[in-house]
């Protein structure tokens, strides 16, 4: 375990480079909830239903968590949370926009809730406490969401018919852009991991290429060959885009805005 970082006298790159990091997993964490929600009346079974909707709510419960991180570095995190515009939203890619079938949502389930779950783990081992103190939680209520989603790859994966492809297709989409996340090497990550933060580039992209090769294998995709994607907003810490408005929208709570309660 890392020294423990003294957030009252953080240069401003590394205070900078860890507030991006703190919204880039809560935005992820919320949007990743918007997409289990948008499958809770979709699933292929009303017991899967049920299950997307209790990963909703533990997703949603992280981000807020880590949201309220930023009240340690001097940051009010109800307007990071509530007043930003779509193309401030840091989350990972591959959740900008909803999937159009079961296949690539078990995909997001598998591909990017472990890529979250891979940087957040580094994160809960590193120099800042408050993160040692709140991410242990997070990583226990994870481990359903990955035996929920590696029990639906496998099974469409060595299924007959249009799954297994659609699969692969969603698959070969996000991991480029997965991996770049993961493996962000700029400035501000390497000045976190020279800090302690949390783990190099190269030991974070180790960690969650060993959690998913099996797995991506089945559908004959080595992620050890897959390139990271080149587009990346160093801003914000993910590739290039944003998610679609709707998803902010939901996001940001605009349609609840006066039932909000702090």
């Amino acid at each position: 375990m890392s020294d423990t970082l003294n957030v009252d006298t953080l240069d401003p790159p590394l205070r900078n480079a860890l507030i991006r990091l703190i919204i880039s997993l809560a935005d992820s964490k919320r949007l990743l909830g918007i997409r289990y929600s948008d499958w809770t009346l979709g699933a292929p079974s009303i017991e899967t239903g049920i299950s997307t909707a209790s990963m909703t709510q533990d997703e949603w419960g992280h981000a807020r968590l880590l949201y309220a991180m930023l009240k340690q570095l001097g940051m009010d995190p109800s307007p990071v949370e509530h007043d930003r515009a779509g193309e401030e939203f840091a989350c990972v890619s591959a959740l900008d926009h909803e999937r159009a079938d079961w296949a690539g949502t078990v995909a997001l389930m598998t591909l990017v809730d472990e890529a979250v779950t891979t940087v957040l783990r580094s994160f809960g081992q590193g120099s800042f406490e408050v993160a040692r103190t709140r991410v242990p939680k997070m990583l226990a209520e994870e481990e359903y969401h990955a035996s929920l989603a590696a029990a639906w790859y496998r099974r469409l994966a060595e299924s007959d018919g249009d799954a297994a492809d659609l699969l692969t297709s969603a698959t070969e989409g996000m991991l480029p852009g997965l991996l770049a996340w993961v493996g962000a090497d700029d400035d501000a990550a390497r000045t976190l991991a020279e800090a302690g933060v949390i783990a190099t580039a190269e030991d974070r992209l180790a960690g969650f290429r060993d959690a998913v090769r099996d797995l991506v294998s089945l559908v004959g995709v080595d992620v050890d060959s897959v390139e990271l994607a080149a587009d990346w907003d160093e801003a914000r810490g993910r590739t290039s885009g944003r998610p679609d408005e709707e998803a902010c929208e939901r996001a940001r709570g605009d349609r609840n805005r006066a039932l909000l309660v702090e």
